[in-house]
């Protein structure tokens, strides 16, 4: 099966506790991602868990990932 994902995802700042929508680019599932923000590119990283953590400015972002907008079924009975 194949996953379509949204182009944005909702980030944390674990500082204050802000959440934005951001862009979302380059982003391999259980992996890492980057977000862009105010035209900062944030990396992100996978913790193995349930989220993807990044730094930057100083401050910790997370998120939980782009939402999967739908799933497409391949092979034979499809």
């Amino acid at each position: 099966m194949n996953s379509v994902y949204a182009k944005t995802c909702t980030v944390t700042c674990t500082d204050n506790d802000r959440v934005v929508e951001a862009e979302l680019d380059n982003f391999r599932e259980k992996e890492s991602l980057n977000v862009f923000m105010a035209t900062n590119k944030i990396h992100m990283k996978w913790n193995g868990r349930s989220i993807y953590i990044g730094n930057a400015f100083g401050y910790e972002f997370t998120t939980p990932g782009p939402k999967e907008v739908y799933r497409t079924k391949e092979g034979r009975y499809a």
